[in-house]
């Protein structure tokens, strides 16, 4: 924790932070999700119940620490609830994962300024606290590297057979940081990697392959990649284009590696049907840069990646 005997910041420093989470809460509550409710199920491939704890002392954050973390747990799909500082990671003998974006987190005290200490004397009263907040950052377990097993617990394997061998060789080969774990499926611009849940928690493993393949399409976008222009807002129609390159290009990749495609994300049909009443060439742009998409990482295969004997098994 930091230390509570220096100085608070300035009032409108406090304000700003005050500020800050109370629109971060405004935005949970608007997007339908209570932030006082875990965000997650009880299934065995979900970050598990309870409430947020520091990996190196055990102690459970409290107040609106609580909030805030279980909030980013959700969002980045994080598979646990332990949280560390960058010292406290070192100490521990592991490390932050370069490019790793920290959560500020805020230590709530009081502290009582020498002026109001010099008046209370004068005037023969007791001194009155100010409440005030300070900021500190932390780091999920997942985000770090070099951590025993009794800090950051090593994820279940996963069941052999889940993942069809010809598309675990596509996504080791592509060099896509692909992670397994939580509860959302997404693509992290910023820092480039593709998060998945577990096939395990899928309905059908089959939807495991076609939501990873989704994602790397997404990925192939990336400045380093292809370059496509990812800097969309959600529910624009240029996001809505995004995810129509994604979802074709997945069902490019199924059909080369022998899954039957399908669309994943019905929820978007809506805002496509958007784009294509605005705009009566988005489908073919939208179908040719899937193609360089699926192309670009079917490059990547490997000449010996095994081939499956049936393609039922993905179905």
């Amino acid at each position: 924790m930091p230390d509570a005997s220096r100085a608070p910041r300035s009032v409108g420093d406090r304000a700003s932070l005050y500020s800050e989470i109370t629109t971060r809460i405004i935005a949970e509550l608007e997007a339908g999700r209570l932030p006082w409710v875990q965000p997650w199920g009880g299934a065995d491939t979900a970050a598990p119940l309870g409430l947020p704890r520091n990996a190196a002392s055990g102690r459970s954050y409290s107040g609106i620490n609580v909030l805030i973390l279980w909030g980013v747990v959700f969002a980045d799909g994080f598979s646990g609830q332990s949280w560390l500082t960058y010292r406290q990671a070192l100490a521990l003998g592991g490390n932050v994962r370069k490019g790793e974006r920290g959560t500020t987190a805020v230590y709530a005290d009081r502290f009582i300024p020498d002026r109001e200490r010099q008046r209370a004397r004068e005037d023969g009263e007791e001194a009155q606290a100010v409440h005030f907040l300070k900021r500190f950052t932390v780091f999920n377990t997942d985000q770090c590297d070099g951590l025993s097993e009794h800090i950051a617990p090593v994820p279940v394997p996963i069941p052999e057979g889940l993942i069809l061998p010809r598309a675990e060789a596509l996504v080791r080969a592509s060099g896509v940081d692909l992670r397994i774990g939580g509860s959302r499926a997404f693509y992290h611009l910023q820092h480039d990697y593709v998060q998945v849940p577990p096939p395990q928690s899928f309905f059908a493993p089959v939807n495991w392959h076609r939501t990873a393949l989704h994602e790397l399409g997404h990925s192939s976008g990336h400045p380093s990649r292809l370059g496509r222009d990812l800097s969309r807002c959600f529910g624009s129609r240029k996001y809505a284009f995004e995810e129509l390159v994604a979802e074709i290009a997945s069902a490019f990749l199924c059909a080369a590696l022998g899954i039957v495609p399908t669309v994943r994300h019905a929820d978007y049909i809506g805002a496509w049907l958007d784009v294509l009443r605005n705009d009566d060439h988005a489908v073919v742009r939208a179908a040719s840069q899937a193609s360089k998409a699926a192309d670009y990482l079917l490059g990547f295969l490997p000449d010996d990646a095994p081939v499956a004997d049936d393609a039922r098994e993905a179905r």
